[in-house]
């Protein structure tokens, strides 16, 4: 049987010898190939969002005991899709008083922030589009770009509630960011690179997950990791009873739909890095060649998004004080600690 990165190497074959012979230039066609790739990311984003929107409505409906969507389809499963076609026609309405250029940019600057990601994210064995000798600093450093868009949100909205939403949505990400980065250095510091196709393949079987050998710096990683997704019980930025919603109060149609998306992708972001640098990422807890690796991903992905979907109908919302106290008091000292403890650890048993 043919795997899937071969089945997908032979059909790009095919189509760059087509465009080779209808005369396109190797850059071009280069081109194309990296065009083709992003479109066909964004699907499949798109479709994981529409079933993790809709996935959300069914866990919190059946924890608070009732059906949630049932009417559109199987148990509601195209209530999303006829959500995002009435988003889709809404009107776009943009304040007379706002800052047209910022107002406008911030949330694509947001969604393909946090698009991006995905182009060093290892979906499967060879399902990569770039596997970064940089790959985790990569990802830190292009998530830190959704709080620019949030920021831009906040403060071109010309709006008290959304400049205070974008404001705490900063301080949140940029207390957080600091002890999630710290609880990824044990990682690095065991595995001694940051590829996460590398880093994959050093945990080939389940007793090798790094997460055995870094449980705290996995526990600081998720805490902060929702926060970074805005989740409650760290949803401050968008608290609905303080602040009306937050930074997209003055956002309708499409453009609140990419705020949307990117909330929702973020989340599964979260779950990525956590499955890739903590859970074996593709690989089975049984080796590394028991069943398709993008389906052992998924399995896990998916996991750890409903872990999230629990915390948001499990908890209640912090106050803002208990919020940053957290992240600088409680958090980061552990963070520290965690890294201490990791370089004992190497120097002593390794």
């Amino acid at each position: 049987m043919l795997e899937l990165r071969g089945l997908i190497d032979a059909i790009w074959g095919l189509i760059s010898g087509l465009l080779s012979g209808l005369g396109f230039s190797p850059n071009l066609i280069s081109l194309i190939g990296y065009a083709i790739i992003a479109a066909v990311l964004f699907g499949v984003v798109a479709l994981i969002v529409l079933f993790l929107v809709w996935w959300e409505r069914k866990v919190s409906a059946h924890m608070q005991d009732r059906l949630g969507p049932m009417r559109v389809g199987w148990h509601g499963v195209i209530q999303t899709i006829a959500d995002a076609l009435k988003l889709l026609q809404k009107e776009d309405i943009t304040p007379k008083a706002i800052d047209f250029p910022i107002h406008f940019w911030a949330p694509v600057i947001t969604f393909v922030a946090a698009f991006m990601v995905y182009v060093t994210v290892p979906f499967g064995k060879g399902l990569i589009v770039s596997d970064l000798s940089v790959g985790i600093l990569y990802i830190i450093a292009i998530t830190t770009f959704t709080v620019i868009g949030l920021l831009m949100a906040g403060w071109g909205s010309n709006n008290k509630y959304s400049l205070l939403g974008g404001f705490r949505s900063a301080a949140q990400v940029i207390s957080y960011e600091v002890p999630l980065t710290l609880a990824l250095l044990g990682v690095i510091m065991i595995a001694q690179t940051l590829s996460l196709g590398a880093i994959v393949t050093q945990q080939d079987t389940i007793f090798k997950w790094y997460v055995w050998r870094q449980p705290l710096g996995f526990a600081i990683f998720w805490i902060a990791a929702t926060a970074e997704c805005n989740r409650t019980p760290f949803d401050l930025p968008e608290a609905d009873s303080e602040l009306v919603a937050g930074f997209v109060t003055e956002y309708s149609g499409m453009k609140f739909a990419m705020f949307f998306l990117a909330e929702f992708v973020n989340m599964f972001t979260a779950s990525v890095i956590a499955v890739t640098l903590f859970f074996g990422g593709w690989m089975s807890p049984f080796g590394p060649d028991f069943g398709p690796s993008w389906l052992w991903f998924l399995g896990k992905t998916l996991f750890f998004v409903f872990v999230l979907m629990w915390f948001r109908w499990t908890y209640p919302r912090l106050r803002v004080d208990q919020l940053m106290g957290f992240a600088w008091k409680v958090l980061l000292p552990l963070a520290f600690l965690n890294i201490l403890l990791t370089g004992i650890g190497i120097y002593i048993f390794d």
